[in-house]
């Protein structure tokens, strides 16, 4: 292989390895290790970032039946099922930060709120920072996920 083939080669590398480093998309469990979400690109809009829940430990009510968003403040979502919802939305790249997303917002299902949210990938893209927060960042709180290899499935 000519030098300068030689050269192309080990840079498209570098920056491929670089770029999955730097690669949020994929499964996550959660820090009480109560969920799974998977964050992928948004579907209105593939250069920001969203997350769904995929799977619940705990995913039934007391009938048996997926649990809803019950909390939710506009009574018309309450009827939505907890597994599938969308609680990451909007959360863009930050290009002056190094695995840094920001700006857009994140939901708990818990209680019903919505917060401003931010989310740092550890360097060895293994876990996840995502601090939710109302008002600046300092007035919030983080979560750290965790990283894994495919969905899980419900029991």
């Amino acid at each position: 292989m000519p030098k300068k083939g030689l050269v192309l080669a080990v840079g498209l590398t570098l920056a491929a390895a670089a770029t999955a480093d730097e690669d949020v998309h994929g499964y996550w469990l959660s820090e009480e290790g109560t969920a799974q979400i998977e964050l992928a690109p948004c579907d209105d809009d593939d250069t920001l970032t969203c997350g769904r829940i995929v799977w619940l430990d705990e995913p039934y009510d007391d009938d048996g039946e997926l649990l809803r968003d019950t909390n939710n403040d506009d009574p018309e979502l309450r009827d939505r099922e907890v597994v599938g919802l969308r609680i990451v939305w909007d959360m863009a790249r930050d290009d002056s930060r190094d695995r840094r997303w920001d700006g857009g917002r994140i939901y708990d299902p818990e209680n019903g709120n919505t917060y401003r949210a931010r989310m740092t990938l550890a360097e060895d893209g293994e876990t996840l920072d995502l601090r939710g927060y109302v008002g600046i960042a300092a007035f919030g709180r983080t979560s750290t996920w965790t990283r894994e290899a495919s969905a899980r499935t419900l029991d």
